[in-house]
């Protein structure tokens, strides 16, 4: 564990669970700052952080209060990140800049790996992973996520990209930068709103003691990249897979007739698939981070034993 300064702060809780060697599961904040409407973003955060603790294990949702990053909010930084009108979405490259502006952040899955890492945190859960975008051979947008990656030996779980990414390029992408990628007893990888994005796997395991033993090999390697653990919604709570390409077809084709283009691709992109499925893409949502959150929570009990 390395040492942190004073530009991180870690809650009493956490680092009591992590000195004594207990489970600790990290969770992003992006989710309920950016990713859900209020009121429904705080009741969101709230019950993970139950959830986790249901399992036995200590939850650190991590964010940015005041230019702090803080390793496990409290209940209330967790209400500011949620019902605060002046909240920005931070990844690795915005912390000295939140820091230095003393400003209020969400996490990204690269930020909260990177700080769940440097707090000495070893698992981590998510809803859906950042990746290649559509069209990213000319315009080269790319996740950060897939980067801090690379380089921050974590465990991540998540039900694959969002299918509105160019999941095939963030297959290789992942692949060239050596980050470890098994589903979790799936040989598919998940498209976020169903549980296969149509790309084979090479690599499944079928329990979270895999998934420890998977973490403790690269340790022994001396790896430095993150283990993606791609764990897919339950079929029965997914969108319908040709309703789904149905909705996503539409999206594609309005942002292009509207000219959209760049970072404001990925909220249209979102946003009309939710009114086009009539909110049933926010369900799937919330299914697939409350499937991660109990999964992660089982990994990190068995990293810890």
């Amino acid at each position: 564990m390395q040492t942190l300064t004073p530009a991180i702060r870690v809650s009493d809780e956490v680092r009591a669970a992590i000195d004594a060697g207990a489970p600790v599961l990290a969770l992003e904040s992006t989710i309920l700052s950016h990713g859900l409407p209020a009121p429904r973003n705080l009741e969101v955060g709230l019950a993970a952080e139950q959830q986790v603790r249901d399992a036995g294990v200590v939850p650190a949702t991590i964010g940015v209060v005041d230019g702090i990053a803080v390793v496990g909010l409290s209940p209330a930084e967790i209400e500011r990140l949620c019902t605060s009108g002046d909240v920005v979405k931070v990844s690795v490259r915005d912390l000295p800049i939140a820091r230095a502006k003393a400003l209020d952040g969400g996490t990204t899955v690269a930020a909260t790996a990177w700080l769940a890492y440097r707090a000495g945190i070893r698992v981590m859960s998510t809803g859906g992973l950042g990746g290649v975008h559509r069209g990213a051979s000319e315009t080269f947008d790319e996740s950060a996520d897939l980067g801090t990656l690379a380089t921050t030996p974590i465990t991540l779980v998540s039900a694959g990209v969002k299918s509105i990414l160019d999941i095939g390029a963030t297959l290789e992408r992942l692949e060239t930068l050596n980050v470890p990628v098994v589903g979790y007893r799936t040989d598919r990888f998940p498209g976020f709103y169903v549980a296969d994005s149509g790309f084979a796997l090479d690599y499944r395991i079928e329990g979270a003691a895999d998934a420890a033993e998977l973490a403790r090999a690269r340790d022994e390697l001396g790896l430095a990249s993150a283990v993606l653990v791609a764990n897919p919604v339950d079929e029965a709570l997914q969108l319908d897979p040709a309703f789904h390409d149905r909705v996503l077809g539409e999206a594609l084709a309005a942002a292009s007739e509207a000219g959209i283009t760049g970072h404001d691709t990925t909220p249209f992109l979102l946003d009309h698939v939710q009114r086009a499925t009539g909110g049933r893409s926010l369900e799937v949502n919330l299914e697939v981070y409350r499937g991660n959150v109990a999964l992660g929570a089982e990994i990190a009990r068995a990293v810890a034993g």
